[in-house]
């Protein structure tokens, strides 16, 4: 093994303390491999090469699956080599199969902190602080420095959208790569934008609410609410909207009924209780 300090044998015992625990300082990938392994062995002066280059950016982590069968078992490992990577403490990119150089900097990239990070992170400090466009100015200065950084064009897209410059926050997204718009995050922001992009002439919530009591077949109307409720986080009523809408009509604009209660799952993510909920009542009405 190499005596490179980012590289690290792993064991049942110690997993959580050097995987998950670490994985909240740098990302660590984590090489499940054994030693009668070809491909595993023709990967490894890569892996060794990679993460004596970064420089402690991220940590190796070798897993013999002989040895840890416990482990291999834990994790689904049915072929080697496979790589896991944490991140935060959870996966957030898998391989199967020996990868070359370049396939392993694109695994890795997206998940190493970089100096725009630092700008990134001071930025959200300034939005938290309710300074917007402040958090906004550090943000574009950040992605002209370094537009190659996804985290950077997403958290400005975020704060773009929040602000009301939608069509900024159009070609923010539209910039990201494949493998980023494969991403929750990167669904979460094209929900977010296109509720936006319908709230953006909407008349106030009060408004929309009234004239929908008395006009209970104004579709329209109803998608704008469905935008307005869903962009202050009032989820279920959001999701009645939009199921409602499904019910009288589920063709309307395309589908909104369905694609609205998809763009508030995603926004609210898989584990959310009312995503299973509505998931269901959805299927009741479509199936």
């Amino acid at each position: 093994m190499s005596p490179n300090q980012n590289v690290i044998e792993v064991t049942a015992r110690d997993f959580d303390r050097e995987v998950i625990e670490r994985s909240h300082q740098v990302p660590v990938l984590v090489d499940f491999w054994a030693e009668w392994c070809g491909p595993c062995q023709m990967q490894l002066p890569i892996l060794l090469k990679l993460a004596q280059e970064y420089g402690g950016k991220f940590v190796l982590a070798k897993v013999n699956t002989d040895r840890e069968q416990e482990l291999a078992m834990q994790f689904g490992i049915r072929s080697i080599p496979t790589m896991k990577l944490f991140k935060d403490g959870r996966v957030v990119e898998e391989v199967m199969g020996a990868q070359g150089e370049a396939a392993l900097r694109a695994l890795i990239d997206p998940y190493i902190e970089r100096e725009s990070d630092q700008a990134r992170a001071e930025a959200l400090r300034k939005a938290e602080a309710g300074d917007i466009e402040g958090a906004l100015d550090l943000l574009r200065m950040a992605a002209a420095d370094d537009p190659d950084n996804p985290r950077v064009l997403q958290d400005y897209a975020r704060l773009a959208i929040q602000a009301g410059a939608l069509d900024e926050a159009r070609h923010l997204l539209d910039q990201l790569p494949a493998n980023v718009r494969a991403g929750d995050e990167f669904r979460g922001l094209e929900a977010l934008l296109a509720l936006a992009e319908t709230a953006r002439e909407a008349p106030p919530e009060e408004e929309l609410q009234a004239h929908v009591s008395q006009h209970p077949d104004d579709l329209e109307a109803r998608e704008k609410l469905a935008a307005r409720l869903a962009l202050r986080s009032a989820w279920r009523e959001a999701l009645d909207q939009y199921l409602e809408i499904l019910k009288r009509d589920r063709n309307f604009h395309d589908g909104i009924g369905r694609r609205g209660m998809l763009m508030v799952f995603d926004l609210l993510g898989s584990e959310d209780p009312l995503v299973g909920e509505y998931r269901r009542r959805m299927a009741n009405w479509l199936y």
